[in-house]
């Protein structure tokens, strides 16, 4: 069976902390016995330790890339959204890419699930059931449901039908959200909980596809992509299946996709600077910050702090952030790349027209900036941690701490770190977006054989 992993989220619902291109899913602070890991990295080792990575795809965005590199490594194969379309088309592409350049047959099953559930291993070994499921009861799809602990309004349920299956129910409907008196009713009926995982046979998606005259080749649904309807998964496919059915699971799962439910998994009530007071019950600090934060006599709260913001809230309260931040729109602050991190500490826009942006950035030791050059803008970078070899238009030097950059603008410039590199840049330009940025060179290779001399 493959796997199809989605990773995508738009960050709002764990603001501060995350943003675009940091969704929930990589945020460190789940405790793994000897550090602090992500739900993604928690995910990978559990698929890992069963063997299924190996058969496993990462459906993301352009946005994400950087982040699962850095997290998971340069090595995990992906499928790159060109821009995000929803479920559905995320799907159906990484379903061309299995059937046209991995060529797996059109019988074989594929399932997929989201990258970030919060379970133990048994839940992974539960998916494996899913392929014999599909095979047994010749349904159109299958679905995974958890057995519900509580009557939830915030989750979707599978309905069953009246009659019970030997090991997997016929599923009758789904309903969405339901208020907590409905929640009970639902469960009175054996409905379990909708986690969102899916199997199906190639052969389902692929014909769906041909019936709706898209493309089934990956290279030509990849260029069509950008007029694909943004539709779910659920809309597109599931509620227009004929036959459904579901695999019940009994054991622990957890959507943790709040601040009060991912703090209730957090390794610790405190990370970062700062002091919690005694008489702070049931109250958690993440602090991503180099100010001290201070909480005393508060009860059943989060405090956040990042680049990106500043979120003091009761836990009870935490769900409507997204619903307070509609409309608030920022580049993000705080971003992981392949290569290691960078933080904004100011950007100022002044009336002509003119930008000033002030990063803090963080190269990895072995790692490298791409070689590259501006038409916008123009930086000066200096060297806070660490030595490195900067290139600047074709020569290579050493740097150190203490060491002042300058870049003109549409000067060919890239860095390498020997050892953990930081430096802080300053751009200053009319346009200080991605857009102008040229890449030359991506390796440290490229650049070494390109340049003509080494400055020493």
């Amino acid at each position: 069976m493959d796997l199809i992993l989605l990773s995508g989220g738009s960050g709002k619902r764990l603001w501060p902390l995350s943003n675009d291109s940091r969704s929930k899913q990589f945020l460190k602070v789940l405790d793994n016995g000897s550090n602090l890991e992500s739900m993604v990295q928690r995910v990978w080792g559990q698929l890992e330790k069963l063997q299924l990575n190996e058969s496993t795809v990462i459906a993301t965005s352009k946005s994400q890339v950087d982040m699962i590199h850095s997290q998971l490594g340069n090595h995990i194969p992906l499928i790159i959204e060109p821009e995000r379309r929803d479920t559905f088309p995320a799907i159906a592409l990484a379903a061309t890419y299995l059937y046209s350049i991995k060529c797996t047959s059109l019988e074989d099953v594929v399932g997929v699930l989201p990258v970030d559930p919060y379970v133990d291993i048994s839940f992974f070994e539960r998916i494996k059931d899913l392929e014999d499921t599909l095979t047994t009861s010749g349904a159109d799809l299958a679905l995974m449901g958890v057995s519900p602990t509580y009557p939830s309004a915030k989750y979707g349920y599978i309905v069953p039908k009246q009659e019970i299956e030997s090991d997997y129910i016929q599923v009758s409907h789904f309903k969405e959200k339901p208020s907590e008196k409905e929640a009970v009713e639902l469960i009175d009926q054996n409905a379990l909980w909708n986690c969102g995982v899916f199997a199906f046979k190639l052969q389902y998606i692929i014909d769906l596809l041909e019936d709706k005259g898209l493309p089934i080749q990956y290279e030509e649904l990849l260029k069509q992509y950008q007029s694909l309807e943004k539709i779910s998964f659920d809309y597109a496919v599931v509620e227009k299946a004929e036959k459904i059915v579901a695999l019940p699971y009994s054991g622990s799962w957890k959507d943790l996709g709040t601040w009060n439910t991912l703090t209730e998994e957090m390794g610790t009530n405190q990370i970062g600077k700062g002091i919690i007071s005694d008489d702070s019950s049931n109250t958690h600090l993440v602090n991503e910050l180099d100010i001290p934060v201070t909480i005393l006599g508060i009860k059943d709260a989060v405090v956040a702090a990042s680049p990106d913001g500043i979120l003091v809230t009761d836990k009870a309260a935490s769900p409507r952030i997204k619903e307070v931040l509609k409309g608030f729109d920022q580049r993000p602050m705080y971003e992981e790349r392949r290569w290691g991190w960078y933080k904004v500490l100011d950007h100022t826009k002044f009336e002509e027209e003119n930008e000033v942006l002030t990063k803090r950035i963080g190269v990895k030791a072995g790692k490298n900036l791409s070689y590259q050059k501006h038409y916008a803008r123009s930086e000066v970078w200096t060297i806070i941690k660490g030595e490195g070899e900067f290139a600047l238009n074709d020569e290579i030097r050493v740097v150190k701490p203490g060491d002042v950059l300058i870049i003109p603008v549409e000067a060919k410039h890239g860095i390498k770190a020997n050892t953990d590199l930081e430096f802080i840049e300053v751009q200053t330009g009319s346009q200080l977006i991605e857009e102008d940025i040229v890449r030359i060179f991506m390796t440290w290779e490229e650049v070494e054989e390109h340049c003509k001399s080494f400055v020493k």
